[in-house]
């Protein structure tokens, strides 16, 4: 099913790349996915200016961003920059990097944040934390002057759940299978089907940065009214937070064969 996204603004191409990445319309080979990744990164990194605060987001399209920050501060390009990580791994990056980094207490107001997204619908609503980190991206990323996010056009979808993978709720280990059924539960009408997410190579659960457990969803219908679900959801004692980040995105950047493109989020 084709997505409608009406309000598509092409970008200029992003003269700040480097060459094998600046001509973009249209390209001269196929991209892979990494590729387009590193070019909505590089695109959103030009939003940057000296001074600023910045959410670092978690993930591999994040991580190009993140990168990318680093080398135009080594350049100096980049002047004052302070990073608030969205996740141990991200905060890793970004020290290796020689980025400046803080936490939300010594700064409650960020200037941007910069992450990627699993999932954009037409009206900028996001499903993250398929990565596992969506409790720290919530909260760094809802405390933003403006939240920039990058994809590639594989992520757009025409409503969150579209894309048949998973809607991660992070949860308590207490009783987690009680949890879980509720969840499932909650959104029976829609053919949802809630799993225990856990680690491949050890067939463990999953543990996030916060020591809890994630929950995925699979929905297979569309869930309505998000707000609706997002309080429903939250209002279960052991839920802790789940991966709809709704009305957040001030922009996203998307890369795709024909170039960049940038949806600017639409004033109501």
């Amino acid at each position: 099913m084709a997505v409608a996204y009406p309000h598509l603004i092409p970008a200029e191409n992003p003269a700040s790349m480097e060459s094998s990445l600046s001509a973009l319309s249209p390209p001269p080979v196929l991209l892979t996915q990494d590729e387009l990744k590193k070019i909505a990164a590089y695109k959103a990194v030009e939003f940057v200016e000296s001074g600023m605060v910045l959410g670092l987001g978690t993930g591999s399209t994040a991580k190009h961003a993140v990168d990318r920050i680093g080398e135009l501060l080594r350049q100096g390009k980049l002047k004052n920059i302070i990073g608030v990580p969205t996740s141990k791994k991200t905060h890793e990056q970004a020290v290796s990097l020689g980025i400046p980094l803080s936490d939300l207490d010594s700064h409650p107001v960020l200037d941007l944040a910069i992450d990627g997204a699993d999932e954009v619908d037409p009206f900028l609503n996001l499903v993250k934390g398929r990565g596992g980190s969506l409790l720290r991206e919530k909260m760094v990323e809802s405390v933003c002057k403006k939240f920039v996010v990058i994809v590639d056009e594989s992520k757009l979808v025409s409503h969150l759940g579209g894309s048949g993978l998973a809607m991660p709720v992070e949860v308590v280990p207490f009783c987690w299978k009680f949890t879980a059924k509720r969840l499932q539960d909650l959104f029976e009408d829609c053919g949802c089907v809630a799993k225990l997410r856990t680690c491949l190579e050890k067939n463990q659960p999953f543990v996030t940065d916060n020591g809890n457990y994630i929950v995925d969803l699979y929905i297979k219908k569309d869930i309505g009214d998000l707000k609706v679900a997002s309080d429903a959801i939250l209002r279960l004692a052991g839920v802790v937070e789940h991966g709809m980040f709704l009305d957040m995105a001030t922009t996203v950047i998307v890369a795709g064969e024909l170039g960049v493109k940038i949806i600017p989020k639409q004033l109501t």
